[in-house]
């Protein structure tokens, strides 16, 4: 496969200095292009990170001295990209017009961002889970008046560590969940430095978590019809999202009620023997199992197992019978990696093999 030339919106933030990283050697994508704020353009990428680097490694040698360019003159970059990672930090109205205004140059969009989650012809994708929904594309594409122009969108990074795990079981009628995330502090973008008040502690609200939580995973289990997502009315899903003292990785407490009650059996084997599409494609970033789980008492943790399968694998452990649903485990994902700058990634490859690029 030829080499995709790439751009970073939004490089400097904790998800676009994922992005850079996981981007050093890439097999398929080459990064030629960091854009950020207008304040930040002209500077070099390591003077713009200096003081706000989050990565537990220097910053790519190949990103440090590369010139950063304004990410909203979206003219300068056309003919330069094959497609773009959206990672801005701006709020839903500004976020989605920079997208549109990207998509309408002629320069795909796999955005890291919530602003385009819910526009019907927009996918939002878990390769592993919803890979046909890339389909509305071309309805997209009809819209915006455009011929490679696209948006596509990864889901709320909380939804990894329950949504593809009860993904194999709708086979049996999911009818009911209750999930409580204990969320990492690098999915507000912060460290143990910058988020001093995280120490010996916990926080019991994150913004708009919990409505993410409970909606988005109707639309990933929706059906594209007539060019756009149909929402799915089942399962009913309820949501509580704390903030806990780690530094990444997001835990979920998950208890679910199925029209038909599965033995423990049947739902080890769903787990164990899913497999998705980019594992079929052998894409680069796709874990060789999707799904793991542990029947250890104290597993899954984040310090752990976060960074299985380089980060991409989502874990369980815990699963038992509950008193009021029909069974209750734990999940666990690894949030910037799979649940952010690595699903994108793992998206755009999916993508790139389906041809949306070419």
């Amino acid at each position: 496969m030829r080499k995709y030339q790439v751009g970073i919106v939004g490089s400097t933030g904790t998800v676009g200095q994922r992005f850079v990283r996981l981007l050093e050697r890439h097999p398929w994508f080459e990064v030629s292009a960091l854009l950020a704020s207008e304040i930040n353009a002209g500077k070099t990428y390591a003077q713009a990170v200096a003081e706000r680097w989050t990565q537990d490694a220097p910053v790519p040698a190949y990103a440090a001295g590369m010139i950063l360019e304004n990410g909203a003159d979206v003219a300068a970059l056309r003919g330069r990209v094959d497609f773009v990672f959206c990672a801005v930090g701006m709020g839903s109205e500004e976020t989605r017009a920079l997208e549109e205004q990207y998509a309408r140059a002629e320069i795909p969009v796999v955005s890291n961002n919530s602003a385009h989650r819910f526009t019907a012809d927009v996918p939002m994708v878990i390769p592993e889970v919803n890979p046909e929904h890339l389909e509305v594309i071309a309805a997209q594409r009809r819209r915006l008046g455009t011929k490679r122009g696209m948006i596509a969108v990864k889901s709320n990074c909380s939804l990894q560590s329950y949504v593809p795990l009860l993904h194999p079981l709708l086979r049996f009628g999911l009818k009911e969940v209750a999930v409580c995330t204990y969320q990492a502090i690098s999915g507000a973008g912060k460290t143990f430095r910058t988020m001093p008040e995280i120490f010996d502690n916990l926080i019991p609200y994150i913004a708009g978590e919990e409505e993410k939580s409970e909606r988005e995973p109707l639309k990933i289990w929706g059906k594209a019809e007539n060019g756009k997502i149909v929402e799915a009315v089942a399962p009913r899903i309820t949501a509580q999202c704390v903030r806990v003292p780690v530094s990444d990785g997001h835990t979920a407490a998950v208890f679910a009620s199925f029209e038909r009650r599965p033995t423990r059996e049947e739902i080890l084997s769903a787990w164990s023997n899913f497999e998705g599409e980019p594992q079929r494609l052998r894409l680069p970033s796709a874990p060789a199992r999707f799904l793991q789980h542990f029947e250890e008492e104290d597993r899954p943790q984040p310090r752990l197992d976060r960074d299985l399968g380089q980060g991409m694998t989502v874990s369980a452990g815990r699963l038992r019978e509950d008193a009021v649903f029909d069974w209750k485990f734990i999940g666990c994902s690894h949030n910037t990696l799979r649940g952010a700058a690595g699903g994108a990634v793992l998206l755009a490859e999916l993508l790139a093999a389906k041809g949306y690029f070419d």
